[in-house]
């Protein structure tokens, strides 16, 4: 599982033109899923992105996670995260999960997310054509692979 964090002050995913999910201050995660991916990369993945102190302390320096700072967090899945660009100039996206492994990996993610922290997930919606906005706070990005633990 790879994702992408990125601090907001606020964001939001639209499809069809209509607002899906938005958040205030807290974290868009761009989340992909790959064919090897289990119930231990979510777990991992969960405590690793709900901890992240990433959130300024009172001097200023990124000392709070999420959980501290009672921050709210968007889910966006996003296959194109395995992109595989090694060949050519077109991606190559085999290392995604297909719909079947993925969909389910994306909705346990969610809830386990749900499970940890005291606002309502929002979320896009898995394979949906969505516009996401963003204002990254910071700006601060950053992308963790459940594959690269050590």
């Amino acid at each position: 599982m790879r994702v992408v964090i990125q601090r907001v002050s606020e964001a939001s995913v639209k499809i069809s033109g209509e607002i899906n999910g938005s958040i205030g201050m807290g974290l868009l995660v761009l989340l992909g899923i790959e064919e090897a991916d289990d119930q231990t990369d979510i777990d991992w993945l969960v405590k690793k992105v709900i901890n992240l102190r990433v959130f300024p302390d009172d001097n200023e320096v990124m000392n709070k996670s999420l959980l501290d700072v009672k921050g709210e967090i968007l889910i966006i899945s996003q296959f194109t995260l395995h992109a595989s660009t090694k060949k050519g100039n077109r991606p190559s996206y085999i290392k995604a999960a297909k719909p079947d492994i993925s969909i389910p990996l994306y909705q346990k993610f969610i809830l386990a997310v749900q499970n940890q922290i005291e606002t309502k997930v929002q979320t896009g919606e898995f394979g949906a054509d969505m516009k996401v906005s963003l204002v990254n706070d910071g700006p601060v990005t950053i992308l963790i692979d459940s594959k690269n633990r050590e």
